[in-house]
């Protein structure tokens, strides 16, 4: 992988907090935590028409084993934000028994879920009042025949339904994350802006990353985030939200103020303007691998040292090894870039 530009070697810490440190002065501090590697949608970026093999239900990390591992980077590791994803996490039998545990938590790290929909419009309040306080929902368009071709799936109005129970729930602000496909949907970037204004809910378009099951990725199709600016400014006015630019941080999406309304719009350009040297994330996949990176070669089992008895100390230990690790960057531009092995559902996002 190639050094970015701003990022400065240090020795990882090794105070008494533990802190999840890497080598270049980055601290994680948000988990994305996958709950399982099954879908219930077959979207055409991501995985073949006729699935994957999944994960036996025995490799799965069960909930006790979970609410450990997210105990000790709460206590031990600094960890403050939990993202729940998959796969699908509403697929996850029990989800709102394991979010009341975690919210349940001291210190209670703050808990998000990433889903696609299908399911949500009978779960947001019951998901809500279990502890869940933020919710991200993906959706790539507006055209139910559009969203059966990219998905494989005839489910539509339930994302939309789903997306309205979230707000009705009080999961304020549903963030909507939509991928554009070039041919496909990307003429919908400024109809689905007019539809976010209308529900009150934050769009974030995302760049397509190489992380399909099939590794039919291509860059020159991919469809990029000046792109994307482009196509909205067709129809709208919008400028840098200032506020925002000045507390970004480890935040990945550049937030745009939608002039004449108090709204913005994000584009995430993880592939043309990467931000991994802010990058504050660490994965644990559904089976127990610790992830520095999505596109990360290399795991670390905690799963084998949780089932082999190990004390928290050890489990900890493991831990900021692994992200001490951590390389500089994705390196999608660097010649010898090779996309992983294991697809998006059975990473986690």
């Amino acid at each position: 992988m190639l050094g970015l530009p701003g990022l400065r070697t240090t020795r990882p810490g090794t105070d008494a907090q533990r802190r999840l440190a890497d080598a270049y002065g980055r601290v994680a501090a948000d988990l994305r935590l996958s709950l399982t590697d099954r879908c219930n949608l077959r979207c055409t970026y991501c995985m073949p028409a006729e699935g994957l093999d999944w994960m036996a239900r025995d490799e799965l990390l069960d909930d006790d084993e979970i609410v450990r591992l997210v105990r000790i980077g709460a206590e031990r590791l600094g960890i403050t934000t939990v993202r729940l994803t998959g796969g699908e996490p509403l697929l996850r039998k029990g989800l709102e028994g394991l979010v009341a545990r975690l919210a349940a938590l001291d210190p209670a790290p703050v808990l998000a879920l990433t889903t696609n929909g299908i399911g949500l419009a009978s779960r947001a309040q019951g998901l809500k009042d279990a502890g869940l306080d933020r919710i991200n929902v993906s959706l790539d368009t507006l055209d139910p025949e559009t969203f059966a071709t990219l998905t494989r799936r005839r489910r539509h109005a339930d994302v939309l339904a789903g997306v309205r129970a979230a707000r009705a729930a009080g999961l304020d602000p549903v963030k909507i994350n939509a991928v554009l496909m070039r041919g496909v949907n990307d003429h919908e970037a400024p109809s689905m802006l007019r539809w976010a204004l209308e529900e009150g809910v934050q769009l974030r378009f995302i760049e397509q990353m190489p992380l399909d099951a099939q590794h039919g990725w291509r860059r020159t199709e991919m469809v990029t985030a000046a792109e994307t600016l482009a196509r909205l400014r067709t129809e709208f006015s919008l400028v840098v939200d200032p506020a925002h630019a000045a507390a970004r941080g480890s935040a990945p999406a550049e937030l745009f103020r939608v002039v004449g309304t108090d709204q913005t719009v994000g584009v995430i350009a993880s592939v043309t303007q990467p931000f991994c040297g802010s990058c504050d994330r660490v994965r644990l996949t559904a089976d127990g691998q610790i992830r520095t990176c999505l596109f990360a070669r290399e795991e670390s089992d905690l799963r084998v040292l949780l089932r082999g008895g190990a004390d928290d100390a050890t489990i900890a230990d493991a831990w900021v090894t692994a992200v001490a690790g951590k390389q500089p960057g994705h390196g999608i531009d660097d010649p010898s870039f090779l996309q992983p092995d294991r697809p998006m559902s059975a990473i986690g996002g």
